[in-house]
């Protein structure tokens, strides 16, 4: 039976000491930048490669670490940094949007941690998590409050110098904390607000968890408002049940340094010879992970993948 998600060590990702809750309107400019327009790349053709990182284990500058062995370009065209979390505030009822320490400490030094990346031609996009507290992406009590921590997701993007929002609507635990069970409006009201704060931003969807069967309500329809939806079970292939071209959507999902290079190898092969544009990898870390890598660039960009420290 194939294990849902990730493997993730949970313990730092779900702590609250250390924590910041950045809440509407939130003061404060550390870390504040606009992300550098990318030094000249080299070109490459194939699907968009898109690398998890779990920041509280490893660095996100991993990812800038992989080239084509071919050509020189970046293996990666999307990182996410895993991950902030919507909390719930028990005083104000409210969703918040929370760094733990390590989150925090890659925002805070987008300097060095976000744009040598950018700089490279890499987006760089926050991963944003359920905490068990029962604030999730699909219970909002009211399109205001949608809005509201649509808001606090575009400031952050805005603040740090982002590339854009990532949706995971895993371990919310809805009903804790007297929260809603998920509601076919919020997640609707959350993209749409998110979407027109953002016009120009990524916002990608991990295909898991009640917000990613709830895009239509009232006769929106928000999965045109994707720019990428991804398989969330590693190392088996599934088409993300939303209405985008196949260019936008990574049926194919790997744990890199678990799943087998076969595997990873058939998938990416797969991926090109049905037309799909995304490829998604997880928990990339700071080990030369070039033959595991090299699986799927072969089949995506016809290159090995090297390795620089």
């Amino acid at each position: 039976m194939l294990t849902p998600v990730r493997s993730r060590i949970r313990t730092a990702v779900l702590a609250l000491s250390a924590c910041t809750a950045l809440t509407l309107g939130a003061a404060g400019t550390t870390g504040a930048a606009a992300a550098p327009a990318p030094a000249a790349t080299v070109a490459k053709q194939g699907p968009t490669s898109v690398a998890y990182v779990e920041v509280n284990n490893n660095s996100m500058l991993n990812v800038g670490k992989y080239t084509l062995a071919n050509g020189g370009g970046n293996v990666f065209d999307v990182a996410v940094i895993f991950a902030a979390n919507i909390n719930y505030d028990t005083s104000t009822k409210a969703a918040t949007l929370y760094f733990n320490e390590n989150v925090q400490r890659v925002l805070d030094n987008a300097a060095t941690q976000i744009r040598p990346l950018q700089q490279k031609g890499i987006k760089v996009v926050l991963s944003v998590l359920g905490n068990h507290q029962g604030a999730g992406f699909a219970n909002f009590p009211s399109q205001q409050a949608a809005s509201t921590f649509a808001k606090q997701l575009s400031d952050t993007v805005t603040k740090y110098g982002l590339d854009g929002i990532d949706f995971d609507d895993e371990y919310a635990e809805y009903g804790n904390n007297g929260t809603g069970q998920p509601n076919a409006s919020s997640f609707v009201y959350l993209v749409s607000a998110l979407r027109s704060n953002m016009p120009n931003k990524i916002i990608s969807l991990y295909n898991i968890g009640p917000a990613a069967s709830r895009l239509s309500y009232g006769g929106v329809d928000v999965s045109s408002k994707f720019d990428y939806a991804w398989n969330p079970y590693y190392g088996s292939w599934q088409v993300p049940g939303i209405a985008l071209p196949k260019a936008k959507l990574s049926p194919a999902a790997v744990e890199i340094g678990r799943t087998s290079q076969s595997t990873v190898t058939s998938l990416a092969r797969r991926t090109v010879s049905e037309g799909y544009g995304v490829f998604l990898t997880y928990n990339l870390d700071a080990a030369n992970r070039s033959a595991d890598v090299s699986a799927f660039t072969r089949e995506l960009y016809g290159s090995d993948a090297t390795y620089t420290p």
